[in-house]
């Protein structure tokens, strides 16, 4: 069995609240700094560590990844497809009011797709072509190797509910992939067989939802 860990990354220094999404040089802040600790010493401290680690190329999950980087000596591959989904809001304030505009009301058409933003099916495939890449790279350590993506909230959560068999219609607010959170994907062969999720930073979460994360 091999195993693919899908860990969020740690809280963004974002202080005029917007939706930042692809935007470059959004760093984490010093919370996110302990978050990306913590996910360092997580993985150092289990049964199996891992052998092959992977990140978006946000600044953000770089961050995230690089204190797990030097506790296990492994470089780090960068993997466009777990990049944070697009956005037509990116870097934007998004509020209700905002949404309420003429000019945003006609990117809501439709939020089965959705219409403001990457189609979630997209994403999907995206992800799923790389964890593929990532479960070839981890054949050749033997049967039960495991790796790391630090990837984003939107990216693991649509990861997470095709796994499972479930609509990839949802409500935002409901989506459990809390900030430096580890989404894991268990296979035997190329067959999912489990998917579990923990949630190491829960008293470390910020009071407020957090925007473009």
């Amino acid at each position: 069995m091999s195993t693919i860990h899908l860990v969020r990354h740690g809280e963004v220094d974002n202080p005029e609240g917007i939706l930042y999404g692809r935007l470059p040089h959004f760093g984490l802040t010093d919370r996110g700094h302990a978050m990306a600790a913590r996910v360092a010493r997580h993985f150092a401290e289990t049964a199996t560590t891992p052998v092959e680690l992977v990140a978006s190329p946000l600044l953000r999950t770089q961050q995230t990844i690089a204190p797990l980087a030097t506790s296990l000596d492994l470089p780090v591959f960068t993997d466009d497809r777990v990049i944070e989904a697009a956005n037509s809001f990116e870097g934007q304030k998004v509020g209700v009011r905002h949404l309420a505009e003429p000019k945003n009301l006609v990117r809501l058409y439709n939020p089965l797709t959705p219409s403001w933003g990457e189609p979630y099916k997209q994403i999907v495939l995206r992800m799923r072509a790389a964890i593929a890449s990532l479960r070839a790279k981890l054949s050749h350590h033997g049967p039960d190797a495991e790796g790391v993506i630090v990837s984003h909230q939107l990216p693991i959560w649509m990861t997470r509910l095709s796994g499972e068999g479930r609509s990839l219609v949802h409500d935002p607010r409901r989506r459990e992939c809390d900030l430096a959170s580890i989404t894991s994907f268990t296979f035997d062969s190329s067959t999912l067989v489990s998917v579990s999720y923990e949630s190491i930073c829960a008293d470390l979460q910020p009071g407020t939802p957090v925007a473009g994360a």
